[in-house]
């Protein structure tokens, strides 16, 4: 005679058959779905482990079974798999009951005084259930399921399941607070992303205007003295407006399709400075597929033509590069002609650059003004580039 199925040997009066007390070791459906993983390959590990706790669990049961004489293997199988199903009926009937207070997890007692609430279930329920199937298989066997008296099998099962119980509810209490863990951790990088893209929404559109006032500005001007140039002017910014247009929903672009930008930008500049100013071109081909931030170009051009080419009467020579190396995307603005005032403040376009540079990239990217010999400024801006 056996007392139950949880890996507990009784000497029975007429011989001995050993019994097992090892139920399912832990419900693991009531983690929850974790956000971080699929459902399905959720379900598929916890299948895969509640299986081999099962595998294991038989076959110590068997193993203590023949070393007491015993010859009927689907005995101890039974036992197993009886006090397993049951077990696990229960704990999943707990986790739909409670699941809806996972928020009292931040309160640690709360959750764990619901839990323990569940403990006189488990003393009705486990016992009728688990050794009812027991006599029904018995029966239609043939056979007779002897154990200890009902009193002595309620106490010592209900010690036992309390036992299984708490430990598996504080397993289960450490690793939804880790995924409570996680999933705050989620929802604070997903908030920072929407704050990001905010910010870089606001710093776009603040450099839009800027540039079009510039532009019309200039056009203005011209309006008075050649009326030709403004329009073919006008018609130049009209250009460069469409093209600013088709990357207004954009943080970040091509330097292919930056280039797109600036070359308007200077066709426009071109036609307003006419005998004052010659740009080179000298782009590396290889650079092109380099992602840079969108409008992160023209400002540095933009501040040659304010600092520079407007005070001067003389030619100013522009070169404008973009190379890509080990360490990313270098681009290079020189002039030939400007100087650096120390005591100047940086004004609305390159503060704007620096800002998203910064919050694109952090310290990946920079951008630096440096004083040229014996004549000049270089603007040099790198980026990372991982195309």
């Amino acid at each position: 005679m056996h007392c139950s199925s949880w890996t507990l040997w009784i000497p029975a009066k007429g011989g001995a058959e050993p019994g097992n007390d090892r139920g399912p070791f832990d419900n693991w459906r009531g983690i929850g779905n974790h956000r971080g993983m699929p459902a399905n390959r959720i379900r598929t590990v916890i299948a895969i482990a509640w299986l081999l706790f099962w595998v294991l669990t038989v076959s110590v049961a068997i193993q203590d079974y023949q070393r007491n004489n015993g010859h009927a293997l689907w005995q101890p199988v039974l036992w197993e798999t009886s006090s397993m199903v049951v077990a696990t009926f229960l704990l999943l009937l707990q986790r739909h009951f409670t699941l809806p207070y996972r928020h009292l997890l931040a309160t640690p007692w709360r959750w764990l005084a619901l839990q323990a609430l569940w403990l006189p279930v488990y003393w009705l329920a486990f016992v009728p259930l688990a050794f009812g199937i027991r006599h029904a298989v018995y029966a239609l066997a043939g056979a007779v399921y002897r154990h200890e008296p009902w009193p002595q099998t309620f106490v010592y099962e209900s010690l036992k399941i309390t036992v299984f119980v708490s430990l598996f509810t504080l397993i289960r209490f450490g690793i939804l607070s880790y995924q409570e863990l996680l999933e705050e951790k989620l929802r604070a990088e997903k908030s920072n992303a929407l704050l990001r893209q905010a910010q870089l929404q606001r710093l776009t559109q603040q450099m839009q205007p800027h540039f079009l006032f510039n532009a019309l500005n200039m056009v203005s001007s011209l309006m008075h003295s050649d009326v030709e140039k403004a329009d073919a002017t006008l018609i130049q910014l009209a250009d460069v407006l469409r093209t600013t247009l088709d990357l207004s929903e954009l943080h970040e672009a091509p330097l292919a399709t930056e280039l797109r930008l600036v070359r308007g930008y200077a066709r426009v500049m071109e036609e307003r400075y006419a005998d004052r100013v010659a740009i080179d071109w000298r782009i590396d081909e290889a650079a092109l597929a380099c992602t840079v931030p969108v409008m992160s170009i023209q400002p540095l051009l933009e501040n040659i033509f304010k600092h520079t080419v407007e005070r001067r009467r003389q030619p100013t020579r522009i070169t404008l590069s973009a190379m890509r190396d080990d360490a990313g995307l270098l681009v290079r603005l020189d002039d030939d002609s400007g100087a650096l005032n120390p005591a100047d403040t940086p004004g609305i376009g390159l503060k704007n650059l620096r800002e998203r540079l910064s919050v694109l990239y952090g310290e990946r990217a920079s951008l630096t003004l440096a004083q040229l010999e014996p004549a000049g400024v270089r603007a040099e801006m790198r980026l990372p580039c991982e195309s």
